[in-house]
């Protein structure tokens, strides 16, 4: 019988911890899900390379490059995709991989910060005089961290969609740099969002209008709500809109003058008190204000309900496949 090839996609799933263990690399140290390695690319007194083992993904800090086994393999054998997939199949019967299940992830969800070995959180960061994280801005790029991107894939966002919104940003804290998405708001300062779910903003703080020349308006709290609306606008929405994300639920009263500028306003706030109660204000303040909550009423919010549909989704088409094969 010949033996079934590695296509590509079980390829990035193949752990790359075993498989940098095949080639001699022994980790240096182990922290939590991160294994830090001497970069397999050039010799190095101080380990570089680390692999995330939850998200089975690699970067190496020297070289500013990142990504899955495929990834490394083209990069590390200097050969193209269909080379590695036969050297990985030349090896199969010595090489014992283990296969990364697939998980959705949640809202609750604790991932390990990207590219250092620092996890950023709310208690342990610098504050200024008035009780706000000190940062700064590094460096502010494209979105090419491949945890960035696994991040909004695990969150059922497109890369075409965070890219087009956006930017990877670097800032310093505490004499320490750290990695976060960064979503521009209308004063030119940035939301910022780590995949371990801390949030901050670089001042200075303020909505986000997107103009489409609509006369109807769409309004969600945060960035993954406007993401996840992307996502199954047609689904959700009954006409094209022009968006506002708020940003901050604070910011409701102070925005209600531009939603007023538009005939209709769908509002698509958290199912929590506060949502409701901003929701209810609204809809007493105006007919033209309208509650679409009711469309992810079984969960708080967008993109809670969006991850939820992709899984049943998903599991539907793998029914179906097995179905067939039967």
């Amino acid at each position: 019988m010949t033996p079934q090839k590695t296509t590509c996609e079980q390829a990035k799933r193949l752990d790359i911890v075993t498989y940098l263990e095949q080639l001699g690399c022994k980790p240096v140290k182990v922290r939590g899900n991160d294994y830090w390695f001497y970069s397999p690319f050039h010799k190095e007194n101080t380990p570089s390379f680390k692999v995330n083992r939850k998200l089975n993904v690699w970067y190496d800090h020297s070289l500013g490059k990142g990504g899955n086994l495929v990834d490394f393999g083209i990069a590390y054998h200097q050969c193209p995709v269909a080379s590695f997939l036969e050297k990985l199949n030349e090896h199969h019967n010595r090489f014992s991989f283990h296969q990364q299940p697939f998980s959705q992830a949640s809202e609750h969800t604790r991932i390990p910060m990207n590219m250092h070995n620092n996890e950023l959180t709310k208690t342990e960061t610098p504050k200024d005089e008035q009780g706000q994280t000190k940062m700064k801005i590094h460096k502010i790029t494209d979105l090419e961290n491949p945890m960035l991107k696994e991040y909004f894939q695990k969150r059922a966002i497109s890369i075409s969609n965070a890219e087009k919104y956006c930017k990877e940003i670097i800032v310093e804290v505490g004499q320490k740099n750290y990695t976060m998405i960064g979503f521009k708001n209308n004063s030119g300062g940035f939301e910022l969002r780590s995949i371990s779910d801390f949030k901050s903003t670089i001042a200075p703080k303020d909505v986000s209008f997107f103009q489409h020349e609509k006369p109807a308006l769409a309004v969600v709290e945060g960035l993954f709500d406007f993401l996840s609306l992307l996502e199954k606008q047609r689904d959700i929405l009954p006409e094209q809109t022009n968006f506002l994300v708020l940003n901050s639920l604070s910011f409701f009263e102070r925005s209600l003058p531009l939603m007023q500028e538009h005939e209709r306003v769908y509002l698509l706030l958290d199912n929590d008190a506060s949502g409701r109660s901003c929701m209810a204000a609204a809809i007493k303040r105006s007919q033209n204000f309208i509650d679409l909550s009711h469309k992810y009423s079984a969960v708080k919010d967008l993109n809670e309900w969006l991850v939820k549909e992709k899984a049943h989704a998903q599991e539907q088409s793998n029914r179906r496949s097995f179905g067939l094969r039967r």
